[in-house]
């Protein structure tokens, strides 16, 4: 697949020389560059199997599906073919002989189309997962990047470790692309490789942390509960779980633009979380781990009974 990724995008570079070439103007670069992202592009975000001609793109996100072996050299064939038709059709003696590169073009073209999604098969990798079983809960990765569980593990390991002893939370960390089961808390995105890690690390560790713990305390509510001492506990137990900078700054912006505005109802509400943040602090382990464990028996719904969620 990367082979047949360098020698598409060769063929563009080639294919952009030539069109230099043949229109000398100081636009022609910019503007093909933007004509070749939205073609592309709008090609790779088709439901039909007209997308697979997006040279190499088989998927943006995820490892869910394998190509078959012929796919990157016929890809890689399309996109070749192409420029060397470009280029023959400009520099040829007889620019007829440009006829036979754009046909094997052709073909290649139309293999990739009626083939369709028959260029994927399933992943057997992608409904697995590597689990590291020492941590509270325990964190599993997906068995497509193995290799990732120790950074994980390290990037969640103030989390964790805050977590130790304390009852009622979900059994682990999963990573398959499916919604959690009973027990389970969804991992946050790892995939694609390159944007939350790159070579092996975690990009932002401290925010991939304050996700991960976002996804313990109510997160797949649609709607808020009501009660706001509810919201303002679910806000001051993420804190304590997953310290986050930009999450900080974020709430110094809040509060002084609610200082500006003179928002009374919000600087309230900033103070309350304030001071509950404060009191779960405060307390001794024991007290927090027992605490704790009364929050997580109710993190899991959407609209609990204000005095079924323990007050701070």
């Amino acid at each position: 697949m990367y082979a047949g990724n360098v020698l598409s995008l060769a063929a563009c570079a080639v294919l952009g020389h030539t069109a230099g070439r043949a229109v000398p103007f100081r636009l022609t670069a910019p503007l093909l560059a933007i004509g070749g992202y939205v073609v592309v592009g709008a090609l790779g975000t088709q439901r039909s199997d007209v997308r697979y001609l997006a040279l190499c793109m088989v998927h943006v996100l995820g490892d869910n599906d394998l190509a078959v072996w012929w796919y990157p050299l016929v890809s890689a064939l399309w996109a070749a073919a192409l420029a060397a038709a470009a280029v023959l059709a400009l520099t040829a003696y007889r620019r007829a002989t440009a006829l036979l590169p754009l046909a094997a073009a052709l073909g290649a073209a139309v293999l990739l189309v009626q083939t369709g999604d028959g260029l994927l098969r399933d992943n057997p990798l992608s409904h697995r997962q590597v689990c590291d079983t020492s941590t509270t809960p325990d964190i599993c990765v997906n068995a497509t990047y193995p290799d990732m569980l120790p950074e994980v593990a390290r990037a969640l390991s103030g989390l964790t470790g805050r977590l130790e002893g304390v009852p009622n939370l979900p059994v682990r960390y999963e990573d398959l692309w499916r919604d959690p089961h009973q027990g389970e808390a969804q991992l946050p995105n790892l995939s694609p490789i390159g944007w939350n890690a790159v070579r092996g690390q975690a990009t932002d560790p401290e925010r991939y942390a304050w996700e991960a713990a976002h996804m313990l305390v109510r997160q797949d509510c649609a709607t808020e509960p009501s009660a706001q001492r509810i919201r303002v506990t679910d806000e001051a137990v993420l804190r304590w779980l997953a310290p986050d900078p930009l999450s900080a700054r974020i709430r110094e912006d809040f509060v002084t633009r609610a200082r500006q505005e003179g928002d009374t109802k919000e600087l309230a509400r900033l103070r309350a979380e304030d001071q509950a943040y404060a009191r779960l602090t405060a307390m001794n382990d024991g007290e927090r781990r027992s605490w704790l464990g009364r929050y997580f028996a109710t993190a899991a719904e959407c609209g609990p009974k204000p005095s079924e969620v323990p007050s701070l």
